[in-house]
């Protein structure tokens, strides 16, 4: 199932844990410099009511030794009955985890985000016995990145402000530098990124226009993929070539270990060994 598309904004934080880190500031959040962030998952079995399909946990560490726990979760409309569910989830992770809780929403909506930053409490009567102040993101405080240097120097944060300015007359510009900068990254770092953005913008024009961006990245990377599986098949199949040739047995956990290799530098290695080798075995010691 395709993640409704404003999930994608909570979701780029398990990729990135460290976004917050540098979005904090931007936000206004006075938070002590942040050392480490670690991504949690909630438990998917029924014993947690945090569901982690729908929102992001992630522990915090400062540099002051503190921690606290951040929950983050995406918001697309009003909706009067969230903020009692927001309370729930951080007053359940409070409990669980026994440290501080702190809780983030993520509107690409200027006027959904500006309701979600109004505390809420939990009775009329004063005082109330829960008030909560959710922290927020959305285009009302976090603008579109459209420095292509800024681009390059932090894609995530600038993907985070393409999913809030979905409809700005300056995101395809940004989109432009964001392909760019993640053609230079390792296709298991941009990938994420490409498709979580592209989740973001599939029900906008922008959606489109990003898919066509990406699609030379993409194809390059499929071509890579080929290019090292197409050596690693001609390698392997030198390799049993040589082995059966010189009347070596394989047991079948090393023959299995052989057809499951998808590395072609390791299949050749085995090969230069195996004209070698005076047992089979010699041919895979060590690696």
């Amino acid at each position: 199932m395709v993640s409704p598309p404003h999930e994608a904004m909570h979701r780029i934080f398990r990729h990135d844990p460290d976004l917050f880190g540098r979005l904090a500031p931007r936000l206004g959040i006075a938070v002590p410099p942040i050392v480490e962030t670690t991504p949690l998952l909630s438990a998917v079995d029924g014993s947690s009511p945090v569901a982690c399909s729908r929102n992001t946990q992630l522990h915090v560490r400062t540099a002051g030794q503190e921690e606290f726990q951040l929950l983050i979760e995406a918001q697309d409309r009003r909706d009067p009955a969230r903020p009692a569910h927001w309370a729930h989830h951080v007053a359940y992770i409070w409990t669980q985890r026994r440290l501080p809780t702190c809780l983030l929403i993520v509107c690409a909506d200027e006027d959904t985000a500006r309701w979600a930053e109004q505390p809420v409490s939990s009775a009329p009567a004063q005082p109330p016995a829960l008030t909560l102040h959710p922290f927020v993101a959305g285009p009302h405080n976090l603008p579109l990145v459209t420095d292509p240097d800024e681009v390059r120097a932090d894609p995530e944060l600038a993907a985070l402000s393409v999913m809030l300015h979905p409809t700005d007359a300056h995101v395809g510009t940004t989109m432009e530098a964001l392909s760019a900068a993640l053609r230079d990254r390792p296709e298991a770092i941009a990938r994420p990124l490409i498709d979580l953005t592209a989740i973001s913008l599939q029900l906008h024009p922008a959606g489109r226009a990003w898919r066509e961006l990406v699609l030379p990245a993409i194809r390059e990377w499929e071509r890579g993929r080929g290019r090292v599986e197409g050596g690693a098949d001609s390698a392997r199949e030198s390799l049993l070539i040589v082995l059966g040739s010189r009347g070596f047995n394989l047991p079948r956990d090393v023959r299995e270990r052989v057809a499951e290799c998808q590395d072609p530098e390791l299949l050749r290695h085995w090969l230069a060994r195996a004209v070698t080798a005076s047992r089979a075995e010699d041919v895979f010691v060590g690696a």
